[in-house]
């Protein structure tokens, strides 16, 4: 039974650190500090809100799986029928974890279409929403920073 515990426990510590993870514009990630970024003028043609789909990096899977194994493996007192339980149990338990991994890692997201004031060329950028909101007209800067964008309002 304690087993089982710890297990619980490594499982909703995994799926919590993994949701912690943000793609938010207004967080930078420490490798993107004091490094050179590239920043173009553009105007904001179009905001639409979309959502971007959870990661399945394994983790949730992986300690899904394990955690239903070892409980299902413990559901019984006969060794056969435990071995069953707990090959079933793991199953269904790497699926729910996956499943509770790619939920918790969904983001609500805006999709920014965008006119470069240079070329006219047009640009779409997907980010996370940010507590800037970004309306048709207002002026914007694109930053880059190696092959990651950022769209936020240009300064004044």
């Amino acid at each position: 039974m304690r087993n089982l515990v710890q297990m619980l426990f490594v499982a909703l510590l995994s799926v919590g650190l993994v949701a912690c993870s943000s793609s938010s514009p207004d967080v930078i990630k420490r490798d993107d500090a004091q490094r050179m970024s590239r920043v173009e003028d553009a105007v904001v043609l179009s905001v639409r809100p979309v959502m971007v789909d959870g990661n399945q990096s394994g983790i949730g899977a992986t300690v899904g799986g394990v955690v239903g194994a070892v409980g299902g493996y413990a559901g019984s007192s006969v060794q056969r029928e435990g071995q069953v339980l707990g090959i079933l149990a793991g199953v269904a338990g790497a699926a729910a974890g996956n499943a509770i991994e790619r939920m918790a890692t969904r983001e609500e997201a805006v999709e920014i279409l965008l006119q470069l004031s240079k070329s006219g060329e047009r640009r779409v950028v997907v980010q996370a929403k940010s507590s800037e909101s970004l309306v048709a007209g207002d002026p914007v800067i694109i930053v880059t920073t190696g092959s990651k964008v950022r769209v936020s309002r240009a300064p004044k």
